[in-house]
């Protein structure tokens, strides 16, 4: 079971909006030698619905292949068609993934027994540990505790990516923790607040540009300098909100790029930022010594 830090890591693009798989190596390499302590491909962040499949595929094989073993990598393989799913995540596994991130199935809005099922049919068909990931804010559909507690009995089944934002939420799912289940924070802004409750560690998209930070503030939690933890939380958290100021990932890559890193735009319908929004971004990096 992992715990610290665990990069939501950007898709990378060339100007023509191609994937840019050389910078996606580097960017594996950055992470590790930064300390990072897995990197998730294939999640929201990586701007996943408007990749093909066949560049799904490669940035899984890339990742996978420049690891080399170094740090997990976890291959974001959900689907809200139950089937895909499981076979995106057999496809991930024979080709070398460490875990899979498996989003609770949006639009279908499926009931308690169907949420139940997706998961165990899902986690049945591999043999290579499964977080689950819950964003209401971007599926439309909220797991609820009740599947929870029985989805997390699964062999297979180690944790939850926890992204509601909710903190009571949290606090009624850190009664799942146990040696072989856990709760990751989805959200950066309340990283320390869910691990006080017993979660792991972060699923980060501040990782991106600020990856031995976001470490150092996930280990200084688990290591029990918990004051450490806590201002760090409160030192970046104004940059933080900035990443969220428009849908991410726009905010990040805009950063990334602002501080010479040349990740490339987005895919359409994602649009540059607003200048605005842009100027508060600019702003909180500058507060936080990035600019």
């Amino acid at each position: 079971m992992i715990q610290g830090s665990i990069v939501a890591l950007i898709t990378p693009f060339h100007e023509d909006g191609s994937v840019n798989y050389e910078k996606l190596r580097e960017l594996i390499n950055w992470h590790i030698d930064s300390g990072t302590d897995g990197i998730l491909v294939l999640g929201t962040t990586a701007e996943t619905p408007s990749l093909t499949v066949t560049e799904e595929d490669e940035i899984a094989r890339i990742s996978i292949e420049e690891a080399n073993g170094r740090t997990p990598i976890i291959v974001g393989s959900g689907s809200n068609n139950t089937m895909i799913a499981m076979e995106q995540s057999i496809k991930y596994e024979k080709m070398g993934a460490d875990a899979l991130l498996v989003i609770t199935p949006y639009y279908n809005k499926t009931n308690k027994s169907g949420m139940k099922n997706h998961f165990f049919t899902v986690a049945d068909a591999v043999n290579i540990p499964i977080y689950v990931y819950n964003v209401p804010g971007r599926t439309g559909v909220a797991i609820s505790y009740d599947a929870l507690a029985e989805i997390s009995q699964h062999r297979n089944i180690v944790g939850i990516k926890e992204a509601s934002g909710d903190m009571s939420f949290v606090t009624k799912i850190s009664r799942l923790i146990n040696d072989d289940f856990n709760v990751y924070s989805g959200n950066d802004d309340i990283s320390v607040p869910l691990m006080s409750m017993g979660g792991m560690g972060i699923i980060s998209v501040l990782a991106n540009i600020l990856p031995k930070e976001t470490h150092d503030m996930a280990m200084a939690y688990i290591n029990g300098d918990t004051k450490k933890a806590a201002e760090m939380q409160k030192y970046y958290l104004d940059f933080v909100n900035a990443l969220f100021i428009e849908t991410n990932p726009i905010p990040i890559k805009e950063a990334m790029n602002l501080v010479g890193m040349d990740v490339g735009g987005y895919r359409m319908p994602l649009y540059p930022m607003e200048d605005d929004t842009k100027a508060t971004l600019i702003e909180t990096m500058k507060a936080i010594d990035l600019l």
